[in-house]
């Protein structure tokens, strides 16, 4: 018989732990400690160890997306897990490649610095019993950030490609990208206040 973990949320609903998608969550954040630890080797064979666990933790996050869309079966934790595993992996990469000198610090701070402000204002959001969806520009971000960051793990050339300078031209496209999300998070939840007050009057 399959065992499965559950959580008692209020009201006695119950809540699957142990599905698909979130097990895929789970092997996302397993991932992290792999790429985190190459990453304290600078050459190019733990390089391209490190692209390659961070490659693989990637495309659990377009399974675990996939197979909750296909059986129906999102919960209220799989879109706490889903979100939260990408921006662990993404941050502890970028975090990592700033004393290798692979990324500007910079640029990792407004990358940072947008996911925090975008995680507040969900949180004041969710208090004010506002939901802001996911946006397309939120995913896009994610995808461009995570082609870029294999570019930058690998970092040296190979078969006549310097992947570093790929990475970087592709990191700068998914920078503009990301603020431009967190901007339209925010226009989001201002546009959602007004129609809430809106309709209270």
């Amino acid at each position: 018989m399959e065992r499965t973990t559950e959580v008692i949320a209020p009201k006695g609903h119950r809540t699957k732990v142990w599905n698909a998608p979130n097990t895929l969550s789970f092997i996302r954040m397993a991932a992290i400690p792999f790429v985190v630890g190459c990453l304290f080797d600078p050459g190019p064979f733990a390089s391209f160890l490190a692209a390659l666990f961070f490659s693989i933790a990637s495309l659990t996050d377009l399974l675990d997306g996939f197979i909750a869309r296909q059986q129906r079966n999102e919960t209220a934790i799989g879109k706490l897990l889903d979100p939260l595993a990408d921006k662990l992996l993404i941050n502890s990469a970028l975090i990592m490649l700033i004393p290798l000198d692979r990324i500007p610090a910079w640029m990792v701070v407004l990358v940072v610095g947008r996911e925090v402000a975008v995680t507040g204002l969900r949180g004041v959001a969710s208090l004010e019993g506002l939901v802001i969806a996911a946006s397309a520009w939120g995913k896009a971000k994610t995808v461009f950030q995570s082609i870029a960051l294999i570019g930058l793990l690998l970092h040296y050339e190979y078969m006549g490609v310097d992947f570093h300078l790929l990475g970087m031209l592709l990191f700068w496209v998914a920078l503009v990208i990301t603020l431009w999300s967190g901007v339209d998070y925010f226009y989001n939840f201002y546009r959602g206040r007004q129609r809430k007050v809106i309709k209270g009057d």
